[in-house]
């Protein structure tokens, strides 16, 4: 009974030892976390690239947007003066005026068509979709300057399709002409940007589960109430992506004008016909790289206001 009664208060003693030892001290340092700086390696080569590429070149536009070029003296600074002449240009709001009507008309027409080809994949209704699908978004495929060169020999009234159109209807049909062309040029915008539209909305819709198809069909529901009430509304999110980025695409428009410049008769495309068009002739022809610069922050800001208002209006609705 002795020799139990020792082994227990020796096993206590050890316990005892063992718990005092394994309390830390208050005067041992506890350790603190350190930042992790590994992930930075990863993202240097892309924050390096986009500095040089991106960042030190808008700086760079608006500082030299402040100086204007002498004949004597070289560039001098001028403060806002480049920003007062660029205000009262009448070429200039011309060009705005231009791409904002071409944006009010060609956007929602081509968001429309890529929500349509969206609904239509959507149904499973059609045969050949892999074709459907890749033959729509193929024209994004090609470059900008071959499609305004096919479309723009396509258009012409000696040659092409247009051309053997009037020859064989006896019609005088002229897409070139200054009434119609910046319809043409939509055209031509629509055509190349629709089926990637298209591909944006038709992923949205892939996310939707087909049970709730299925149960709304089990309720009764038509296939005009099933679209109206569970597949419009979940392209909300994605319609305000597209029309950001088609409101971006349409005031930089530069590409289609400017390759038809030589292709069109006359002096319709003048060199201000579009802010970028301008901004170009002025930087590279005109030596006014100042204005220029100038001009080009001035875009940058309008056209950041309205995909921001945008923006705003989505994620209002979105949260109704």
């Amino acid at each position: 009974m002795t020799s139990i009664t020792q082994s227990a208060t020796d096993v206590n003693a050890t316990v005892g030892a063992s718990v005092t030892t394994a309390t830390p001290s208050a005067n041992v340092p506890e350790n603190k976390h350190h930042a992790d700086w590994r992930g930075w390696k990863f993202l240097w080569p892309f924050a390096a690239v986009f500095m040089f590429v991106f960042i030190i070149p808008i700086i760079y536009a608006i500082y030299i947007s402040f100086f204007q070029h002498k004949m004597i003296g070289g560039n001098q600074f001028v403060g806002f003066a480049n920003y007062v002449r660029l205000f009262h240009d009448p070429l200039f709001w011309s060009s705005v005026g231009r791409v904002a009507l071409f944006t009010v008309i060609q956007v929602p027409i081509m968001l429309l068509l890529a929500a349509l080809m969206a609904l239509a994949l959507d149904s499973m209704k059609l045969h050949g979709m892999k074709f459907f699908r890749i033959s729509t978004f193929l024209p994004y495929a090609v470059p900008a300057v071959v499609s305004t060169l096919i479309w723009a020999f396509m258009y012409g009234t000696k040659y092409g399709l247009v051309g053997s159109l009037n020859s064989w209807l006896g019609t005088h049909i002229n897409v070139l002409s200054p009434d119609v062309l910046l319809a043409a040029i939509g055209n031509i915008n629509t055509w190349e940007y629709t089926g990637y539209n298209m591909l944006i909305f038709y992923s949205a819709l892939s996310t939707i589960p087909h049970s709730l198809y299925e149960a709304a069909s089990i309720d009764g529901a038509s296939e005009w109430q099933i679209v109206k009430s569970i597949k419009l509304p979940e392209l909300s999110g994605s319609l305000a992506i597209t029309v950001i980025f088609s409101i971006i695409g349409s005031f930089q428009l530069f590409n289609e004008p400017s390759i038809m410049q030589n292709m069109v008769p006359g002096n319709v495309i003048t060199t201000y016909y579009t802010p970028n068009m301008y901004a170009y002739n002025l930087s590279f022809s005109g030596n006014q790289s100042n204005y220029a610069a100038a001009l080009a922050i001035v875009m940058a800001i309008i056209t950041m206001a309205i995909a921001y208002a945008v923006q705003l209006r989505s994620m209002k609705d979105q949260m109704k």
